[in-house]
């Protein structure tokens, strides 16, 4: 089995894939923080509190946005199981 994605589910994200900025890696929309940075530092024990002070152009609401796609995301894989 196999996980559709809709392309409205992926545009409604706060995020951007542009081949100019940081050479395409998603970043969060209005920013070059790349996505990656807040699951790296989420993994290394930091809370979004501080990985919002450490990444002041990233807002609380695009955090939250991301997590709650991730997070449904892997609710409809584990369903696929």
């Amino acid at each position: 089995m196999s996980l559709v994605i809709e392309a409205h589910e992926i545009t409604s994200l706060p995020i951007t894939v542009d081949p100019e900025i940081l050479g395409g890696t998603p970043v969060f929309r209005g920013t070059r923080v790349p996505v990656d940075a807040l699951l790296s530092n989420l993994e290394a024990g930091v809370s979004i509190d501080e990985f919002l002070e450490n990444f002041p152009t990233v807002s609380r609401e695009q955090v939250l946005e991301v997590l709650k796609f991730s997070r449904a995301t892997l609710h409809r894989v584990l369903k696929l199981k």
